[in-house]
């Protein structure tokens, strides 16, 4: 059985996401040290909220070192995705650095609302592992205000007054925009590849 870390740290939806991974057979983990990082064959970062904030728990945890060093399969979900990145506008904060860029402030256009908020379809840019068994089209749930920026690390993306990086891959790191454990069939593939990567 896969067996995954997932970090808790005090800025994310734990429960829902240990339930779904369940559901898939999964072993789940909380940790909240670097000692429980070091020792996991996979990690995911949850993330609700501000990105100073919750950069602010990783930091009083003494966590950002091990995460960065983490050497395997990690999977940022939501804020967690966009902690991934360098910097963000939210609060001006400095993020993990593990891929280039700035998160901006979600700005739609006329007629779209912020935070992004329900579903919306997925275009897929690359084949992935972690996007296997995914077609175009398929619909994930998403709730964010600021938007990751689009790049080469992009695999999937969704339309929302422009493009949404909505996957993102940089090494062993990759991470969703959207909420896979609320993403129906969709998200639950997603988790489910991520628990077959070779860790």
């Amino acid at each position: 059985m896969t067996e995954v870390a997932l970090l808790a740290y005090g800025a994310g939806n734990l429960a829902s996401v240990q339930f779904a991974l369940e559901r898939l057979g999964a072993t789940v983990r909380l940790v909240s040290d670097g000692a429980g990082i070091e020792a996991a064959e996979r990690l995911i970062l949850p993330g609700v909220g501000a990105a100073a904030y919750a950069m602010s728990r990783l930091r009083e945890l003494d966590l950002l070192e091990p995460i960065r060093a983490f050497p395997r399969p990690l999977l940022g979900v939501c804020l967690g995705q966009q902690l991934l990145f360098e910097s963000s506008d939210e609060g001006d904060a400095d993020l993990l650095g593990l891929i280039p860029g700035r998160v901006r402030r979600l700005d739609p256009g006329p007629g779209l609302t912020v935070p992004h908020m329900g579903w919306s379809r997925l275009s897929r840019d690359r084949d992935d592992p972690l996007l296997e068994g995914l077609a175009d089209g398929d619909w994930a749930y998403f709730v964010h205000g600021y938007v990751c920026p689009d790049g080469p690390t992009t695999l999937a993306h969704a339309d929302y007054g422009g493009p949404v990086p909505a996957v993102v891959r940089s090494g062993l790191r990759w991470g969703c925009q959207f909420h896979p454990e609320r993403s129906a069939a969709a998200g639950a593939r997603i988790l489910k590849n991520f628990l077959e990567l070779p860790a």
